[in-house]
């Protein structure tokens, strides 16, 4: 402890009398373990922290393998089957996503909620910190009782402790409040944070979602608890049992379609498509951080060499080569621990700054914060960096050739191996700053190539708003046929206004419904199933989507219920169902050849649609609202099961932020209590779901950039400090006539020497991550050459520029003062 003490006195005192050397040090480790720190909380966040529920551990997702499809979905009927059937489960819970308009405030507004049957809450183990949950009577009874968030208790009744019995309008009905979830309790998992359930409900299905008629809707899903001792194996052989149980209750209509039970870790299922993304970006700001420590290690090296005539006359007096090693490590420990310190500060802000433009699919984001876990981790991770700070001044200590450095004057330029080893340390930094740089350039060229890729709609000048109208006020066809007449009616008329449409999805959706579909001359024997999305508009949806129209021609007012059925198919299904034919007037139906269904004609082919516009085009037909749902096996005209929604679609010459109040107005005229949700240009719309990739590639590009100027600054410091060191021979090359252009050019070739075989080796490192990235680009490879070339040409100059100024110095020195001084 004492000799700890003194080494800890000497270290202080050693630093404060270099304060620019010191604040370098630690703004330097700072940034690189602050942005470590940062993309470590949304690792820890998303991917290592456990699930908020109770053993998390033991809950899978049970659902359907459909068509072959990995799906995990059921239908309502199942939930039952499946419950009492399957015997490796303790307790097992069903749901299905929707939303409400919440009124009785200032103002109508929709909000998601999702309907649980009594045994979901139970089988994830949370309970409420007010009140309780539903009961299996009330579920079956389908009472109107309801669970809130606490972020929906807070804003909405201000915490109040009495909330219990209160009544909260749904959909324009009542429901009794009976319980509020605890702060950061969020089900289901998979929706990301614009569409996080702050309200729960009963599931209580109803006799018609439990009927023939929607036996072909895999809409809901399942949450289980395994028993204790059955292993995850055991439970999907359990379930695909009872999927062959149910398969053989299928009617005859749905005889061609073949299911599978499977049982899949709900966690794997909630993380599964942002961990090679979270993976990427940690390894990305990684190499950061191993740049920042070579940076720090070079400049600690060539403070190391500049004492080697105080560390021999130390050696000299007594102090062993080990108390000078312990120093230098102690030294290391010190800058490495107050750049932690400060890297906290810098991750603290870049975690509160990041949240806020992280993509809305990130699921999870309300668990990232700065915790205890989170400062461990930065706390290991100053420790190393100080230990490897710390190795090349020690190596340079254990090199100290007593009598040679004791000779030397001040002006030392150190052996060959530390030349070597500072040679090492700039190469390692060229090398590693390329693999980041070549990485940033892929990302970038990728997201090029996806935004030069014509999503096959126009997005300018539209605007987008959904709706769900509620079942009491809207409970036949008949009344939600009204309800969109008098929308496009009056909306048409408005000025400005070039085209209006309402449809049960949107192109700037990368969320379809789909559907099994059958084309005439295909026998029951030899039908395969094939599913296409589909989309039932009313209104002119083309012209309001900007989406052009190949073949035939598009819905019109008079294709209504008492017209023929008529249909409008994509390219793709025109191409996939008849190739080498126009598809103009073939018929197709919803379903397999055994349903009875009548058979729509097609009277138009438009352009592929598709967003995010890096995925392949998928088959996709078109259907006018006005004809009866029976026609495509989507339902029965007159009473409706459930609560219609849509989104309205309007084009207009304004801008679309100047119609949002028009929009807004004119719902109110229709229905005053009626709340719009994302009301949005398609502009943003589009630009939301490109976001992952967008910001992706952003934060790669800013670590690169990072990493670039790092090595640039360690290049510059090390051929500063050889130029010093050589400041005799170089006197002495110009007093026997060596010209000034040619010492400068011995300078600049020595920097791009060094660069060029750090170049080859972190081209040789970017070809082994190129697997690993490949799977999130489009239309580039991973090992473009022309990306790699440019990469390189960047790196190069870059180093000739920070080699410029010393080689500048070098080259305007006074060789007699040199001389003198030496």
């Amino acid at each position: 402890m004492h000799a700890l003490t003194q080494n800890l006195q000497f270290t202080f005192r050693h630093l404060r009398r270099t304060p620019a050397f010191t604040v370098t040090v630690v703004l330097t480790l700072a940034l690189g373990i602050g942005a470590t720190t940062a993309i470590f909380s949304l690792v820890e966040g998303v991917l290592l922290r456990p699930l908020p529920f109770q053993d998390a551990d033991r809950l899978v997702l049970l659902g359907d393998h459909l068509g072959g499809r990995p799906g995990m979905s059921v239908r309502a009927r199942e939930i039952e089957t499946y419950t009492f059937a399957t015997g490796a489960f303790s307790s097992l819970g069903g749901y299905i996503t929707t939303s409400f308009e919440l009124s009785g405030g200032a103002q109508p507004e929709q909000i998601n909620a999702a309907r649980l049957n009594s045994q979901m809450f139970p089988t994830l183990g949370v309970q409420p910190i007010l009140g309780r949950v539903f009961t299996p009577q009330e579920d079956n009874a389908r009472q109107p009782v309801a669970v809130i968030s606490y972020a929906l208790w807070t804003d909405h009744y201000n915490r109040d402790p009495h909330v219990l019995g209160a009544s909260i309008m749904l959909d324009r009905k009542p429901y009794s409040l009976i319980g509020v979830m605890p702060r950061g309790f969020e089900f289901p998992l998979q929706l990301g944070r614009l569409y996080q359930a702050q309200l729960w409900v009963p599931l209580s299905l109803s006799p018609d979602e439990l009927s023939d008629q929607h036996s072909g809707f895999w809409g809901y899903h399942m949450i289980a608890r395994l028993k204790d001792g059955v292993s995850l194996s055991q439970a999907a052989q359990d379930a695909d049992r009872v999927a062959h149980q149910i398969m053989r209750d299928f009617p005859a209509s749905m005889s061609a379609i073949q299911i599978q039970g499977d049982v899949r870790p709900l966690r794997e299922t909630v993380v599964a498509d942002v961990r090679p993304v979270l993976q990427m970006l940690f390894l990305a700001v990684a190499i950061v951080l191993l740049i920042a420590c070579v940076n720090v290690s070079s400049l600690l090296l060539v403070r190391a060499i500049r004492q080697r005539r105080e560390y021999a006359v130390r050696v000299a007096i007594g102090a062993s080569s080990s108390r000078i090693i312990r120093e230098s490590l102690v030294e290391g420990l010190l800058l490495s621990m107050a750049g932690g310190l400060l890297g906290l500060v810098f991750a603290a802000i870049a975690i509160r700054t990041t949240l806020h433009l992280m993509p809305d699919s990130m699921p999870r984001i309300d668990s990232v914060s700065m915790n205890p876990i989170v400062a461990a981790f930065a706390l290991v991770v100053a420790v190393a960096a100080g230990v490897l700070c710390s190795l090349a001044p020690a190596f340079a200590a254990l090199r100290i050739n007593l009598i040679e450095s004791l000779k030397e004057g001040a002006q030392i330029g150190g052996n060959a191996s530390h030349t070597w080893l500072r040679s090492a340390l700039v190469v390692s930094e060229v090398a590693i700053a390329l693999m980041l740089l070549t990485l940033s350039g892929v990302f970038l060229r990728s997201l090029q190539k996806m935004q030069q890729v014509d999503p096959g709609f126009r997005a300018d000048h539209a605007l987008i708003a959904g709706y769900q109208l509620p079942l009491a006020q809207y409970p036949t066809t008949a009344s939600v046929g009204a309800f969109n007449r008098a929308v496009i009616d009056q909306l048409s008329s408005k000025p400005g206004v070039i085209a209006v449409a309402i449809s049960n999805a949107v192109a700037a959706s990368d969320v379809s419904p789909r559907s099994a579909f059958t084309v005439e001359g295909v026998s029951a024997d030899h039908w395969k199933l094939k599913f296409a999305a589909f989309t039932s508009v009313y209104g002119d949806y083309f012209g309001a989507m900007g989406i052009p129209l190949l073949e035939g021609r598009t819905f019109t007012m008079h294709d209504d219920s008492n017209a023929p059925p008529v249909v409008i198919v994509n390219q793709s299904m025109a191409r996939d169902c008849w190739p080498g034919q126009s598809a103009i007037g073939k018929r197709m139906h919803v379903g397999n050849p055994r349903k009875e269904l009548p058979w729509a004609a097609v009277i138009g082919v438009v352009a592929d649609t598709k967003m995010p516009r890096d995925v392949p085009s998928i088959d996709q037909w078109y259907t006018p609202m006005d004809q009866p749902a029976t026609l495509y096996g989507s339902g029965t005209p007159g009473n409706l099961s459930g609560p219609p929604s849509g989104y309205i679609t309007m084009r207009s010459a304004l801008d679309p932020q100047y119609m949002t109040q028009t929009l807004r107005s004119t719902i109110a005229e229709i229905d005053p209590l009626l709340a719009l949700q994302e009301v949005r240009p398609v502009t943003d719309a589009v630009s939301a779901i490109e976001a992952p990739r967008h910001f992706n590639t952003d934060l790669i590009t800013a670590f690169a950039l990072g990493a670039l100027l790092l090595a640039i600054t360690g290049i510059y410091a090390v051929m500063a400090f050889s130029v010093s060191q050589r400041t005799q021979e170089i006197a002495i090359r110009m007093t026997l006539g060596a010209h000034r252009a040619g010492i400068a050019k011995l300078v600049l070739v020595s920097g791009a020497r060094l660069t060029l075989l750090g170049c080859g080796l972190g081209v040789l490192g970017s070809l082994a991550l190129s697997r690993l990235v490949s799977s999130f680009l489009f239309g580039v490879s991973a090992t473009d050459p022309l990306i790699y070339i440019l990469c390189v040409l960047i790196m190069m100059t870059m180093a000739l520029l920070a080699s410029t100024l010393p080689a500048s110095r070098a080259a305007s020195a006074n060789p007699m003062d040199a001389l003198r001084s030496s």
